[in-house]
Parts: structure tokens; sequence; C-alpha cells
């Protein structure tokens, strides 16, 4: 009998090892895998947190500070009236980053914003601290005043005329004064054209426009004016930090934005004077501080709200 069709053939070792080894590196990968998930899906949760974290610390910031801040004007009282405008600043920071929390927000440009709010924030508390100073100051010395004109009136009554001209013409310094500053955004519409803005991306130019009083006991002549223009950011606005765009001050070197040369005969006399943006340079919304000089004195101020 021929039994060749009946005998099964024996699988090969060297098969059915290669198989346990295939099955063996699926499923490394699979337990690999998840353990990947595992992790990844931790490692967003973490971040999330974080970032959650974050946000709560600086809109705990932001509301310290308005607290803080508010706590501030009360404390003063009416003397805050005359910082309004720079209350309105820190109150429309505040509320923008307030607004950029509450959407898609980036870490480093929130905290970027809350320092310069900051910083702000301690500008206003320095100034109402010189405002306090000076009306107590002012208030005290108009006492000491009042009581020393009172116990020397009889002194002064037998004061002839002509010392009474005399201490007229020495109140009367040989310092210059100026009046009507006016300072104004502009936008240059062609070569001779040109209108107010308030909006700071369409500044193209500074306008500053100032009358210096007469006063018949400065010397005529040429006279340097020199202003300066500080952004919101306590920066002056120069063409460039040499020493040949400076002036002395009480002993002291500043840079300035504009030197005019004036010729003073002694009258009233009217300037206006630009200041040209360059292509390149962007102006931030803000305050911004406009002072002018002559020699040693300080003649004129004025500010200038850009949106």
């Amino acid at each position: 009998m021929d039994n060749s069709h009946s005998v099964k053939p024996i699988p090969s070792p060297n098969s059915s090892r290669w198989l346990y080894i295939i099955l063996a590196i699926f499923a490394m990968i699979i337990i690999a895998l998840s353990i990947w998930l595992i992790s990844a899906k931790s490692s967003l949760r973490v971040l999330q947190e974080e970032k959650d974290n974050q946000r709560q610390f600086l809109q705990r910031e932001v509301d310290s500070l308005i607290e803080e801040h508010n706590r501030t004007k009360a404390a003063y009282g009416q003397l805050a009236d005359s910082m309004m405008i720079k209350d309105s600043i820190i109150i429309a920071n505040a509320n923008e980053i307030k607004t950029l929390l509450n959407d898609q927000w980036e870490y480093y440009k929130v905290k970027k914003k809350l320092e310069r709010l900051q910083v702000i924030s301690q500008t206003y508390v320095r100034q109402m601290d010189s405002l306090y100073t000076v009306n107590r100051d002012l208030t005290e010395e108009n006492e000491r005043i009042r009581e020393e004109v009172v116990s020397e009136r009889k002194r002064y009554k037998e004061l002839t005329k002509s010392k009474e001209e005399l201490s007229g013409k020495v109140e009367q310094a040989a310092v210059f004064r100026t009046f009507n500053v006016d300072v104004k955004g502009i936008r240059q519409r062609g070569s001779k054209s040109e209108t107010d803005t308030d909006k700071a991306k369409k500044v193209e130019r500074i306008k500053i426009c100032f009358t210096l009083a007469q006063n018949s006991l400065i010397q005529p002549g040429n006279k340097n004016i020199y202003i300066r223009i500080a952004a919101p950011d306590s920066k002056i606005l120069v063409k460039s930090r040499d020493d040949a765009y400076s002036f002395m001050f009480k002993g002291e070197r500043l840079q300035y934005t504009i030197m005019e040369v004036v010729d003073y005969n002694n009258s009233d006399h009217s300037a206006c004077v630009y200041w040209d943006k360059r292509d390149t340079q962007d102006l931030t919304p803000g305050l911004y501080y406009v002072d002018i000089y002559e020699g040693d004195n300080q003649i004129g101020e004025a500010n200038l709200l850009l949106k």
C-alpha cells in the first residue's frame, strides 16, 4: 500500500520562531505608542495648567495695580483731577490687557504690556506726590508770607514812590516767558497742505507754535530756543545722541529735539517749528510732553495726546 499521500508536512521550526518575533515586535510597538500617547496627553495637560496659572497670575497683577491706582486717587482727593489724562491712559491700558487675557493671548506679549502699564502707574504716583508736595509747600509759603506781610505792614508804609517802582522792576526778571504754546500732530497732504490729527499712526510731523513775550530787560538779538519732546516712555525724540544735538541747562547736558534761532527785538515774537518723523519710525499712542528752553530757563511747556 502507498502511504505517501497520508503523511502531513512538519512545520519548520524557523518559520514559527520568526512569527513569534514579528508578533513580539508589534506588541512592543503598540506598548510604546500607548506610553507615548499617555505621556503626550499628560504633557499637554501640564502645559494647559501652566498657561492657566500664568493667565491667573497676570489677571491678579492687573487687578492689584488698578486697586492700588484707585486707592492713590482716593488718597489725593481733588489733586487727582489734574491728572485725568494719565488716569484715562492707565484705565485704557488695563482694560486692553484684560481683553487680551479673555481671548487668545501670548504670555510674553501680555507681560510686556503689563510691565509698561506698571511704569506708567509708577510715574502717575510720583507726579501725584510731586503735586501734593508743591501744593503743601505753596500753602505753607502763603501762610508764612501772609504773617510777614501783617507784621511788616507798618514798615513798608513809608517807602517812597521811587522805591515802589524799583521793586516792581526787579520783579520783572530778565527771563523769557512764552504764551499761546500749542502742539499738534500733523499729517502732510502734498507739499504745502497739512491737516491736524491725533492718531499716532497717521502723525508725520509734530508742530509746536509759541509766542515769546515782550520783555524790555532782555538783550535783543539772536536767541537759541531749544525744544524737547518726550514720548510716553519718557524717551526724548532726537535726531542723534551726539553732543551736536545737545545744550547745557544748569550745568547739565541735555539732548534736544528741535533748535530754533529767533531774532528777538524785545517785542512779542511768534514762531512755529516742526519735528519730522523718520520713515522707519513709529509713534506710540500716549501723552507726549513738550518743554521749551532758553539759556538756563525752562520758558514753556505743553502736552500732546495721541490715540
